[in-house]
């Protein structure tokens, strides 16, 4: 690509994003809704080792075509960059096109999503493209049949999930959420682990609590089974010898304690090293 196309280009794309028609934004459910799907995909294929790379409202330019800017794509077999310098994905550039959309429709167009982008996802022969349908809480999946189509079959759920061949993922809607599902198990954004990791937390200091109430208590019964094994014996038993039992904090030294105490004629013989 030349200079003066380059900047051609750059003037395209900063124009298409500037549109407020094109940029219109949908709200806090819309974005929180993206958000949260571009985490728990970035989190899954970071700790699968997968290459695909992720990107968020990026802006795309096919040859010959208008910039637009998804609210989520996937280009398989590209790596996903700590610091991604790209200011969009130019397919001539690039090399290839994109491999998946997922678009979150909230309030915005329906006709763009649900008809439009349909038609022109397929002629880009765009693989495959989800509208997560955000307000009426349904997801659509769109495929093409083969490499060269250029119209998308519609994905038939199984048992109300939506299977994508390029994310290798299932994609549903699970508590008022899109949810994305790896076989069985269902994916966790960074705020669902958090949570979990807290839940944990607050757990173990539950069953720690539980084990130390647990503890305090054993040791108070040997503490009482010791003083009444010694009065039992007739054991003389001063203020001194009464603290020293009161204040042991071991177990074992309770027990030892207690089984002398059983035949012991004297404190000597219950306390001795």
């Amino acid at each position: 690509m030349s200079p003066a196309e380059r900047e051609s280009l750059l003037v395209q794309i900063l124009d298409a994003l500037s549109d407020p028609r094109s940029a219109m934004a949908e709200g806090r459910p819309h974005q929180k809704a993206k958000g949260r799907a571009i985490d728990m995909l970035t989190l899954h294929f970071g700790s699968t080792g997968r290459v695909i790379y992720l990107a968020e409202e990026l802006a795309v330019l096919y040859p010959g075509e208008d910039v637009f800017a998804p609210d989520i794509l996937a280009v398989l077999d590209v790596p996903q960059p700590e610091d991604d310098p790209r200011m969009a994905w130019v397919v001539a550039d690039e090399g290839k096109g994109l491999s998946l959309v997922l678009e979150v429709l909230h309030q915005g167009d329906r006709n763009k999503d649900l008809v439009a982008n349909v038609e022109r996802y397929a002629r880009l022969r765009i693989p495959e493209y989800f509208v997560y349908d955000r307000l009426r809480q349904q997801v659509h999946g769109y495929r093409l049949p083969s490499p060269d189509a250029e119209r998308y079959q519609r994905i038939v759920p199984q048992m109300g999930r939506y299977s994508s061949a390029v994310l290798g993922l299932d994609l549903a809607v699970s508590g008022g959420k899109l949810q994305f599902f790896y076989g069985m198990a269902e994916l966790f954004g960074s705020a669902d682990l958090i949570d979990r990791l807290q839940g944990m937390m607050n757990d173990l200091e539950t069953r720690a609590e539980q084990a130390q109430a647990q503890a305090e208590q054993a040791m108070k019964g040997l503490r009482e089974a010791l003083l009444a094994a010694m009065e039992m014996r007739q054991l003389p038993l001063p203020q001194e010898a009464r603290a020293r039992v009161l204040a042991c904090q071991e177990p074992a030294t309770l027990q030892r304690w207690l089984l002398r105490a059983m035949s012991a004629s004297s404190l000597d013989e219950v306390f001795a090293a």
